[in-house]
């Protein structure tokens, strides 16, 4: 089994996921005229614009809620893992994936924010890429194609959230506390299936609060510890910089220069680990962004765009310049397991052949001995337990999708309640297994997502380049967007219409 994995593994992140992941990105960058940069201010100021509602979360919390997918072992192990196989110029692979990936994250929320609907049973918004896929071309005849692609789609996410990604996050909270504490796996397995289980049971409510809570405290505190180590070792700032670029575009660097020879490995291990951690266009971030309550999509398409900025730009940056400042880092070829380069001298000796939160940790110990172990072990069962918690809501939306047309609601709950077992059996076994079949297991279902998310956004784009001129319109104008999918002939978009309807019928009769 583990070998057949591989062998999926290597056909779906072949070269030419890669190249759809940056091409798409490139592609939606040129047709936004580069919506990511011209709009950064909008970006920002809007994630703390919006309030909750009964029905939906605030802008706030829908980035937290999407963070608290993007921001897990990706930012940590995964990094450490593309420096390992990829080598430093991995890390400028992943910050243009980021870059590019930010105009992709807003077309793909976009499109959630438009086409999503309310939960019959609990009023709560509901959206995501088997949502629009299906409705956005209902009024044609290829809407039976659509429909089946949009419920291929559901099935992929709630076996990859519930199934296939998991486990990589229980695996990664397992070691580092094995390391840190050395804690049993069955003890840390029992403690995570009783924190999730109190999280999940609470519905997308208690996971936005808890999100809210988590993510942005996590987050500043693993960023300003990174700095600290980086800034601890200054000297070596502008020489990880040369390092990191001339690598990338294989570039010999003095005693680096083997790592010119592995450019290949560079952007594919950048890309593919950039996309694990910001999954830009693998179909995570409409989920959340369709649960936001705005007056128009592409306000909420412009904080996802930004919420790419912070995993990459942020958090995996600060991972990066952590290791390789400290020279706690080895490069390998091709074969994984041949070094063909390190960091500096002795210090790179000390560590662990197999990149993953060991490097971070030793990292952290060149700044008080001993200290980092623990505090990666912590910080990786936050980010790890808010990604999971994010992964269980993605996959009741799509479970939510598949069973929604079925009259009997006793067969929601049933699904809602084996779905809930499922992902805590694998967050338990996930936290007792070997790392590499978790990552590859999990590598499976990102790539799986990626490949049928792009490929349909490409197709569906048309809606949120309308929706983008739109908003620029009004805000030129001086208005607060508000949406109106008849004005923009934007169909089968009830909800707004419906909402617009409500809101118009209101204002008859005040008057």
């Amino acid at each position: 089994m583990s070998a057949f994995i591989e062998w999926l593994n290597s056909i779906i992140w072949s070269s030419a996921l890669v190249y759809l992941c940056l091409g798409a990105g490139l592609y939606f960058t040129i047709r936004s005229r580069a919506v990511q940069i011209r709009q950064i201010k909008a970006i920002f100021t809007q994630m703390f614009r919006g309030k909750s509602s009964n029905e939906g979360v605030s802008s706030f919390q829908a980035l937290s809620m999407s963070l608290a997918g993007r921001v897990g072992v990706g930012n940590i192990a995964g990094v450490a893992t593309a420096i390992g196989f990829g080598g430093p110029g991995a890390v400028v692979w992943m910050w243009i994936s980021a870059l590019l990936g930010a105009s992709t994250s807003f077309v793909e929320s976009t499109l959630g924010q438009i086409y999503k609907q309310q939960d019959p049973k609990t009023g709560e918004y509901r959206g995501g890429p088997a949502f629009f896929i299906e409705k956005a071309y209902r009024h044609t005849k290829a809407k039976g194609l659509f429909k089946v692609y949009g419920m291929v789609f559901a099935f992929v996410t709630v076996m990859a959230m519930s199934f296939m990604l998991p486990g990589i996050q229980s695996n990664a909270i397992s070691g580092a506390m094995s390391n840190a504490w050395n804690l049993p796996s069955w003890i840390t397995a029992l403690g995570l299936v009783i924190i999730l289980g109190f999280i999940v049971i609470g519905g997308v409510k208690r996971i936005a609060h808890f999100a809210s809570l988590a993510v942005p405290f996590m987050a500043i505190i693993y960023i300003i510890a990174a700095i600290t180590v980086t800034l601890f070792n200054a000297d070596q700032i502008i020489p990880v910089i040369e390092l990191v670029f001339s690598s990338a575009f294989g570039i010999d660097a003095g005693p680096e220069a083997a790592f010119g020879g592995i450019l290949g490995m560079a952007v594919q291990w950048g890309v593919q680990r950039g996309i694990y951690s910001n999954e830009a266009g693998q179909g995570t971030g409409p989920h959340a962004a369709a649960a936001a309550e705005v007056s128009h999509p592409a306000k909420q398409g412009l904080v996802q765009a930004g919420s790419v900025y912070i995993d990459t730009l942020f958090v995996c940056s600060a991972t990066a310049f952590m290791i390789l400042s400290t020279g706690m880092y080895k490069v390998f070829g091709e074969d994984g397991t041949t070094v063909i380069g390190s960091g500096r001298g002795q210090l790179a000796e000390e560590i662990a052949a197999t990149p993953g939160e060991t490097w971070p940790q030793a990292g952290l110990d060149t700044l008080i001995s001993g200290f980092g172990a623990s505090f990666i072990a912590i910080s990786i069962f936050l980010f790890a337990l808010t990604t999971i918690v994010a992964y269980y809501y993605m996959a009741e939306t799509n479970l939510v999708y598949m069973l929604g047309r079925f009259k009997n609601p006793l067969v929601m709950v049933i699904g809602e309640r084996l779905l809930q077992v499922l992902i805590l059996v694998a967050v338990a076994v996930g936290a007792i297994q070997a790392s590499g079949s978790a990552w590859a297991l999990g590598d499976v279902g990102v790539g799986l997502m990626a490949w049928l998310n792009i490929i349909a956004i490409l197709i569906l784009q048309k809606p949120a380049f309308k929706i983008l001129r739109d908003y620029e319109r009004q805000t030129k104008e001086g208005l607060d967007p508000v949406f109106d999918p008849k004005a923009l002939d934007i169909r089968n978009a009830e909800f707004w219409s419906q909402r617009l309807d409500s809101l118009e019928a209101g204002a008859v009769r005040k008057g």
